[in-house]
């Protein structure tokens, strides 16, 4: 559960939910974390101690990395892997991530080692809520994660400016990653075992795009619905195919709430009962069907919605330490469910702009609408709306472009050791 104020949020990892996702995404909130995550953080801490105290040998924490992680890593340089792991990483390319995205990054990468499974100390935690709290926000290139052992650049160029190193944002200032510290009160962090494959490791840049994404994708959702609705009114179209017995037969749950929408919006309208005898009944399937596919397209968005909550809480670092003081190796950090339902939003918000466009095109086309040819009376002289619908062809072709699916798009890395990734960041990021 997340505890929530008109201007704060109490976050309890494993349990946010998406209301309080879209909040931090909206707008600055005052971010804290339920006291009961911080034993839980004390004892993965404890236990990734006892490992180095002992001198076990375990991935991660005095290992090497990817193909190297059967490098043994000597004590006394500890501290200069996590250091090196950080600084190594962060290569990361092209424009800046925004403001927004960032600060839901933040959130998320705290929810997440926040779980208790990454071994690290709260107060690395308690720094990035810090640096939300204050806007103080990374810069992170947006591009140079395959989404496959978490999105390891970006959040690299978030870890850098915990240890002093890279650039952020102070109030929409850029400054460095030591300046940046200085401003929330605190030093840069010396990074501890497994502190710095940590923070990189995870599907936050990636989850956090998705949900930007989806929240896009639904406003977009509800205004073409209500312009549905309005093009259904400019042609004196028939409300009968919204009957609800027709939904209902069918079953599916989004074509249901979708025809009680459209009710909804079109109870009361006079212009519905200015022609109740019109003889109207095949109208195209651009208004006709706007229950099937604009349902469609929300029993997707909700299945997103489902995948990136649970996503946005998860413990996707790896390896992951146990309360029985077991640290196993997995694949946590691989981002094929983020992926799948990136390209998922892509797909419903390419068909909510294909079936707005055909409405578009049917309302200037004078053999359909019983309009004025391309909404204008004055035609000929004037052009009325003729070239905005060949903008909206032209956009509605582009987002078709941009449906096809990143997921199917793998390649692997890292001498092949990363042999199958989900490019989960790009396919996230093209939402935008």
């Amino acid at each position: 559960m997340t505890k929530t104020t008109a201007s704060s949020l109490t976050l309890n990892p494993g349990r946010v939910s998406l209301a309080a996702l879209r909040s931090i995404y909206a707008a600055p909130v005052q971010l804290s974390l339920d006291p009961s995550a911080r034993a839980l953080m004390q004892a993965s801490l404890a236990t990734v101690q006892r490992i180095v105290d002992e001198d076990q040998v375990v991935y991660g924490i005095n290992t090497g990395f990817g193909k190297l992680a059967s490098t043994k890593i000597a004590h006394e340089r500890l501290a200069e892997l996590q250091r090196n792991l950080v600084l190594s990483h962060s290569v990361g390319t092209g424009d800046a991530l925004a403001d927004d995205v960032v600060r839901l990054i933040l959130a998320t990468k705290a929810i997440s080692l926040a779980r208790g499974h990454s071994g690290i100390r709260p107060e690395i935690v308690d720094a990035l809520l810090a640096m939300a709290n204050a806007n103080v926000l990374p810069v992170i290139p947006a591009k140079g994660s395959v989404g496959a052992s978490g999105d390891l650049a970006p959040l690299a160029h978030l870890a850098c400016v915990l240890i002093g190193e890279g650039q952020a944002k102070v109030n929409g200032t850029v400054v460095s990653g030591a300046e940046a510290m200085r401003s929330i009160g605190l030093a840069p962090f010396v990074l501890g075992p497994k502190e710095g494959l940590a923070l990189l490791n995870g599907t936050q840049v990636s989850t956090s795009l998705a949900l930007a994404g989806l929240f896009g994708a639904e406003s977009v959702f509800a205004a073409a619905l209500v312009a549905g609705c309005l093009s259904l009114e400019a042609i004196k179209g028939s409300v009968k195919p919204f009957d609800a017995r027709i939904h209902e037969a069918r079953g599916q749950a989004g074509q249901i709430a979708v025809a009680a929408a459209v009710r909804a919006l079109l109870d009361g309208s006079a212009i519905d009962t200015s022609h109740p005898n019109c003889g109207r009944v095949q109208d195209p399937y651009s208004i006709r069907c706007v229950p099937q596919v604009m349902g469609a397209c929300l029993d997707n968005l909700h299945h997103a919605a489902r995948v990136l909550t649970i996503e946005a809480n998860a413990a996707s670092d790896n390896p992951l330490v146990f309360d029985n003081g077991d640290v196993i190796s997995g694949g946590n950090f691989h981002a094929e469910p983020v992926a799948f339902v990136a390209d998922i939003i892509a797909l419903a918000v390419a068909e909510i702009g294909a079936i707005s466009e055909r409405r578009l095109s049917l309302l200037l086309d004078p053999g359909l609408s019983g309009l004025p040819a391309f909404l204008i009376l004055d035609s000929g002289v004037n052009s009325g709306f003729m070239i905005a619908q060949v903008t909206a062809a032209a956009l509605a072709a582009e987002n078709q472009c941009l449906a096809n699916p990143s997921s199917v798009t793998s390649l692997p890395t890292s001498a092949n050791q990363e042999d199958h990734v989900s490019m989960a960041t790009y396919g996230a990021r093209r939402l935008g």
